[in-house]
């Protein structure tokens, strides 16, 4: 199954330090809810996929991420579903599923009806891992014109395999210039 990744970054490909985003761009977490959230059929959910670190980071009360399907990996075997907080074991009920892996999680997402958009929303581990999976389509980037003192970090993409097709057009906010890029695999034949 297809899939894309949506990433903010700044100049030096930092997205973020102790778990937690260095900026502030209400703009570009407003085209994270869109990107992540919003189907061409209304009948149809995406789906987010993202790490335990990133998981743990979103606010509790943001815990699933509303009207978007959730899946969550870890490499912790010891962390099951049963463990967290109020789950009933249903992934369309909860709006959550644990998974070991990409493949894992792209499997549960053949499993479920009404699946428009497979999104992958981080942490730095899980991009370095779907960057290169053969399935990841798309990259939605929001580039960020300065360098922040991060400890995560985005892959670099590799402009053989990824073009890049769209640029939004600089935009200026809370004193930081940034750009929505959105990069397409290359046909390969």
């Amino acid at each position: 199954m297809k899939f894309a990744l949506v990433v903010a970054a700044d100049q030096k490909n930092g997205i973020g330090k102790n778990n937690t985003l260095v900026w502030k761009l209400p703009t570009d977490l407003k085209f994270f809810t869109d990107i992540t959230t919003n189907t061409k059929d209304p009948a149809k959910k995406n789906v987010v996929i993202m790490g335990r670190k990133t998981w743990e980071s979103l606010p509790t009360k943001h815990r699933p991420l509303k009207n978007r399907l959730n899946i969550i990996l870890t490499r912790d075997k010891t962390h099951t579903r049963d463990q967290e907080p109020g789950h009933q074991g249903g992934f369309i009920e909860q709006n959550f599923f644990w998974a070991d892996s990409i493949d894992t999680a792209l499997d549960i997402c053949r499993n479920q009806p009404n699946i428009e958009n497979i999104l992958v929303i981080g942490g730095a581990n899980l991009y370095a891992q779907a960057i290169i999976h053969p399935d990841c389509q798309t990259i939605y980037l929001t580039r960020i014109e300065k360098t922040f003192d991060c400890d995560a970090f985005f892959p670099p993409i590799d402009e053989k395999i990824f073009e890049l097709k769209n640029r939004s057009g600089m935009k200026h906010e809370n004193d930081l210039d940034f750009e929505f890029l959105t990069y397409e695999r290359r046909n390969t034949i």
